[in-house]
């Protein structure tokens, strides 16, 4: 089965296709991971893109069924340099293949990812048509030129329903834009009782239930998109704790103010140098995101930066001088990636006891 990568400056990547016999088109962008296929591909942030895999091997592990951030690929599109397609390890249940194939997800290999890399680190992200079904350039062309990237994936990456989460801890209400399962995880392991609620969900609905905090999760596309979410999120600052990881950090700087911007090519990785003014040392941290917060446009707005990228000087976390509020751009919660800034659920847990102990 053939393999095609057409992008919509007209440059074609020859391959071999794997996974579903399919044609979707996305934004192309690069992940350096050198483990964590299943975890990336099932995040939400990914929905609308297709990924290029700068670790040459991908696949050699396998797919299971404990590896699942989200329930199904959000993804468009995968591609790599190779493709192992008898894995080795007990865990194993199926191969990349297979799923991507279950999934209708289509895949390419055998392709230079080093040099698709290159490009888009000198030229940005790309629109890009990755196809397995041996269409023509121009059928390939015509499918790129008509079909235009959305910005508004968050409002449909998580939950459509309210889910409710029992714990004996402190209650949080989650504003979900696609929220990873590992974070979720991370409220389990600090016996919360969660309450997750769908994008479009009222500030007043959330605070029905009365909770010490408020969590705004990552998502995929443009923050600037998710005005109907900004706009409950004015309604929470400064009457709870509240704190954002990655899209819920960029539309929290929305909400106080702010502004975003879309970076060249983003961050996408597990292995981007953070350093945390607090505590004066430097993390390596998990990354995924297309757009940064403008630190200038909070300066004046009550918040400071906490935490900046020692690759390109962009905020990676902010809190308000006086308000119980600060969220990060990066994945705390990792999977995959280390876990090295996990301690900021603590203090997020923390914050809301210190507010909850104050009010009575």
């Amino acid at each position: 089965m053939k393999g095609l990568i057409y992008l919509e400056d007209g440059s074609l990547f020859k391959g071999y296709g794997f996974g579903a016999p399919a044609t979707n088109v996305g934004e192309l962008v690069f992940n350096t991971s050198m483990s964590g296929y299943q975890e990336i591909l099932t995040d939400p942030s990914y929905s609308g893109q297709v990924i290029t895999m700068t670790y040459p091997l991908i696949g050699n592990y396998g797919i299971n069924s404990s590896d699942m951030e989200s329930d199904k690929i959000h993804a468009m599109g995968f591609i790599a340099k190779d493709i192992s397609f008898e894995p080795s390890n007990a865990a194993s249940e199926m191969n990349i293949d297979d799923w991507l194939k279950q999934q209708g997800i289509p895949g390419v290999y055998g392709v230079d990812t080093r040099k698709i890399t290159k490009r888009i680190r000198k030229e940005g992200t790309v629109k890009c048509v990755i196809s397995n079904e041996d269409l023509s350039v121009s059928r390939l062309r015509e499918i790129c030129n008509s079909t235009p990237l959305r910005g508004d994936w968050m409002k449909e990456a998580g939950t459509s329903e309210y889910i409710h989460i029992p714990g004996d801890g402190y209650r949080v209400a989650i504003m979900d834009f696609g929220v990873k399962g590992n974070i979720i995880e991370s409220f389990k392991k600090r016996n919360c009782d969660i309450h997750i609620f769908p994008y479009g969900t009222s500030a007043e609905e959330m605070m029905s239930i009365h909770p010490h905090g408020i969590f705004l999760t990552n998502g995929p596309g443009d923050p600037a998109e998710a005005t109907e979410a900004v706009e409950e999120i004015k309604k929470f600052i400064g009457e709870i704790p509240v704190f954002g990881i990655c899209m819920g950090h960029q539309v929290l700087a929305l909400a106080l103010g702010g502004s975003t911007y879309k970076l060249k090519y983003g961050h996408r990785g597990g292995n981007h140098g953070v350093f945390d003014k607090d505590t004066g040392k430097s993390y390596i941290t998990s990354q995924n995101h297309g757009y940064a917060v403008n630190g200038d446009s909070l300066i004046f707005r009550g918040m400071e930066m906490t935490h900046i990228n020692l690759n390109d000087m962009t905020v990676e976390g902010m809190r308000h001088r006086t308000l119980p509020v600060f969220s990060v751009q990066f994945h705390p919660e990792a999977s995959p990636g280390p876990q090295d800034t996990a301690y900021l659920f603590d203090k997020f847990i923390t914050m809301m006891g210190s507010e909850t102990n104050a009010k009575e």
